[in-house]
């Protein structure tokens, strides 16, 4: 029977495709087939009669004729020179069978064929001898049924002594799984495919244990091909099957690798970082994880080297079973972080304390979540434990654990635990160093912006500030509100594009500047215009670092600033504002509810300089209602900022409700989850001085007009019952009339506020501001000013649209504040 490659498998020297002659008891010649004519070029005619010994010639590597058999009646076989015809000499083999020794019929029978073939075909014998007894591949062939007829010795080591024959190829692999994708669910499936297409399957992947070693698994390649006859006809299957275990798990471990690298560490969130570890590892590299990181990490503090006895852990992911009941190590997988303590004795405690890794077998697991009991007996299992580094700095401890029914880790693995935690130790050490900046961004840039509002005579106030949720996490939004000379109060909200330390330092420089010129008194359009001036020499200086510096992209610097800037006065109920590309805030009526929003001109952004800004003044009723935000609060990616005023519109329509519980339903429906820019909400309801706490004088540029001036201070003082500081206030008021009636013209002004504090303001048409000196001993005049600035808290000059303001305040005593508190 001819092969699949034409070469014929009777073997060279087989009588019915081999050289023959026949040999009588004399050495003669009286047999020659075809195929000895085609070997050596004689026909029958030739030789027939004649000696062997003239055809044999002599022996291959002797001197010897190989003469006739003689007494020997032996089989032998022996390599041969022949002379062929056309005279080349051949080298044969032959074997010479002994036939008969008696009588002149035949006595030998030669078999012979070319030497070089004859090796060739005992090659092939001896691999195929080799395949069945010796190869590591192992062999199996399958009747048409796909059950099993016959195995070479390899495969019967690797599945053990069991007879197999008769089986189906499922059947003789424990717990089998085909591991290569495309392929369907059994080996019995692929074959019977196999067998009905004859088209072969090769290097298919096939996971399982086999009976000889139950207790690991292993992966085998296996490939198919169809088994047919001379005629073509289906006889059955052949399989051959590697053992490639340990290049599969290498594949594998690569895989995981690489997934690792893709996975993670995507954010710079630890929480994040130990699920992602725990999904790229289970179930391929564990049945679950645990991920504990020292509490001080996620502070963000850098753990110092040394030992880590006394550090506390918080669990930050632990794998739940499948069952969803609480897991080995101890407890349900939970978003809250908890405290976990490990026994000295357990692998985790000695894992942390030398510094490595340690596995241990057959152990349950240890360590338990203080507030979680486990509720059932655990599985026996491989617990590695493998401590996160960062250097030499400790950041905490990862756990793998495998169940009885799964491999013990090995060398390999335990290579790759290092490399995965390795990996993950980076990503969490990089979000360490992240929460630390981050965490220093926000302290600065929450200490730049108010702790505490104080309350205000002039308003009510409630405010709200939230930080943009994403990678920056720091911006530039901030809010204040500022107490002025006569009981008035600057609101102030603005917005620094851009998001870091930049802009949040840009935020600081801003609120500083504002409170400055605040106290200026200036008019809100005249402090806005003061303002760009301020940012656009900044941004001029800035230029001119980066010019020398050669700063990049990564440059967190503001590119922009926004600011409104109000002032309200409670004794006139005048509100003056003007805005510098900010968004215009809303105004609620207080008797209709109506809200609306003033027609105050935009004016440029901070810095853009060449425009001026305008200012637009408001009289508001006692209770009114003024919303000022930055547009975080009401634009986002996925809603305009018309929409955002409309829910705004809805929620100050309640404007009666209390301001905190106003400013809570703003942020929550108009923020309900996280923002990628900050928000700064600022809720003013205003407030009304009445005629009792405020008592006005005109008087005349007479210098008589000042004793008037004391006499009327001093009675309105009785009435309220400041007797106490009456002395003082006659020194002020006289002092401050005596210089505008010198200095000023036209109508002189006083007036006396009683808020938390005492307030005397005497104006007038003059817009010369008054310098306090030292007078000499022989000066008589200019210790005016220099006696009120003694005897008083506070005093300064405000400038109006008609002169002049000069005000002196002074602390009210304890009896007078009593009593103005039961006003």
């Amino acid at each position: 029977m001819d092969g699949a490659d034409g070469v014929d498998s009777r073997g060279p020297l087989d009588v019915t495709r081999a050289a023959t002659a026949v040999v009588d008891a004399r050495g003669r010649v009286i047999g020659w087939s075809p195929a000895a004519a085609e070997l050596l070029g004689y026909e029958a005619h030739d030789v027939l009669g004649r000696p062997a010994d003239d055809l044999l010639g002599r022996r291959a590597g002797t001197g010897e004729h190989a003469g006739p058999p003689g007494a020997e009646r032996s089989t032998r076989s022996v390599v041969l020179h022949l002379r062929h015809r056309d005279g080349r000499s051949l080298r044969i083999a032959t074997t010479m069978v002994p036939v008969s020794s008696e009588g002149a019929g035949p006595a030998w029978l030669l078999v012979a064929a070319d030497s070089e073939e004859l090796a060739q075909w005992e090659a092939r014998q001896a691999m195929l001898q080799g395949l069945i007894t010796r190869s590591s591949v192992g062999l199996a062939i399958y009747n048409a049924d796909m059950r099993v007829m016959w195995i070479n010795a390899e495969l019967n080591r690797e599945m053990g002594s069991t007879q197999y024959v008769g089986m189906s190829p499922d059947e003789m692999i424990l717990d089998a799984e085909i591991l290569s994708e495309g392929y369907p669910s059994t080996l019995e499936q692929v074959m019977r495919k196999v067998f009905a297409t004859g088209e072969p399957v090769i290097d298919l992947h096939y996971g399982g244990r086999a009976p000889v070693d139950p207790e690991h698994d292993r992966v085998w390649s296996c490939s198919y091909y169809r088994l047919q006859d001379a005629q073509g006809n289906s006889l059955g299957m052949c399989e051959e099957s590697v053992d490639i275990t340990d290049r599969y798990r290498a594949q594998q471990r690569l895989a995981l690798l690489v997934r690792a690298g893709a996975r993670i560490g995507t954010t710079l969130d630890m929480s994040r970082t130990a699920r992602e570890l725990a999904e790229v590892a289970v179930p391929q590299f564990a049945d679950s994880v645990t991920v504990d990181l020292l509490e001080a990490v996620l502070e963000g503090d850098q753990t110092t080297p040394g030992t880590t006895a006394g550090r506390r852990l918080v669990r930050m992911w632990g794998e739940t079973g499948q069952d969803g009941g609480t897991t080995a190590e101890g407890g349900r997988r939970r978003t809250a972080r908890q405290l976990v303590d490990y026994p000295p004795a357990s692998a985790q405690a000695r894992s942390l304390t030398l510094g490595r890794k340690v596995l241990e077998t057959g152990t349950k697991p240890q360590g338990t979540a203080h507030d979680v009991k486990d509720t059932r007996e655990p599985l026996l299992r491989s617990c590695l434990a493998v401590p996160l580094r960062a250097g030499r700095s400790p950041i905490g401890l990862v756990t793998f654990f495998r169940d009885r029914d799964t491999n013990p880790f090995d060398e390999g693995e335990l290579d790759l635990a290092d490399e995965l935690v390795a990996r993950t130790a980076v990503c969490i050490d990089n979000a360490r160093r992240f929460t630390r900046e981050h965490t220093a961004a926000l302290r600065l840039q929450r200490s730049l912006l108010p702790q505490s509002l104080p309350p205000q005579t002039a308003v009510e106030l409630a405010y709200r500030y939230l930080p943009a949720d994403s990678r920056a996490g720091v911006g530039g939004d901030w809010f204040d509100v500022i107490p002025l000379s006569g009981t008035r109060v600057g609101l102030v909200v603005g917005d620094v594009v851009g998001h870091g330390l930049g802009a949040a330092a840009t935020m600081g420089r801003l609120r500083t500047s504002v409170r400055v010129l605040a106290q200026l008194d200036l008019a809100p359009d005249e402090l806005l215009t003061r303002l760009d001036n301020l940012v656009g020499q900044s941004a001029k200086e800035w230029a001119a670092v980066r010019g020398v510096r050669g700063g990049g992209p990564e440059d967190d610097e503001a590119v922009g600033a926004t600011c409104l800037y109000a002032v309200y006065d409670p004794v006139t109920g005048q509100c003056s504002m003007a805005r510098a590309g900010h968004p215009v805030p809303a105004v609620v009526d207080a008797e209709s509810g109506l809200v609306s929003y003033p027609e105050l001109p935009a004016g440029p952004p901070l810095g853009l300089g060449g425009l001026p800004f305008e200012g637009t003044d408001l009289q508001l009723p006692a209770g009114s209602l003024i919303a000022l935000f930055t547009n975080g609060l009401v634009q986002s990616s996925d809603r305009d900022i018309d929409a955002g005023l409309d829910r705004l519109d809805e929620i100050l329509a309640e404007h009666r409700r209390p301001l905190e519980e106003l400013a809570d339903r703003t942020v929550s429906t108009l923020l309900p989850g996280p923002s990628d820019d900050d928000a700064a909400l600022l809720l003013v309801r205003t407030r009304r001085l009445d005629k009792y706490r405020v008592a006005v004088w005109e008087l005349a540029a007479d210098p008589v007009m000042v004793g008037r001036a004391r006499a009327a201070a001093t009675g309105q003082l009785g009435e309220w019952g400041l007797d106490d500081v009456s002395f003082t206030t006659e020194l002020i008021v006289s002092e401050l009339v005596t210089n505008a009636i010198r200095y000023a013209e036209g109508p002189i002004l006083l007036r006396l506020i009683r808020d938390q504090t005492l307030i005397c303001e005497v104006s007038d048409s003059g817009h010369t501001s008054p310098h306090m000196r030292h007078a000499a001993s022989d000066d008589e005049g200019g210790r005016g000013l220099f006696l009120i600035a003694q005897m008083t808290e506070h005093w300064g000059t405000r400038y109006t649209p008609t002169g002049k303001t000069i005000w002196a305040e002074q602390d009210l005593p304890p009896a007078g504040s009593a009593e103005r508190a039961d006003a």
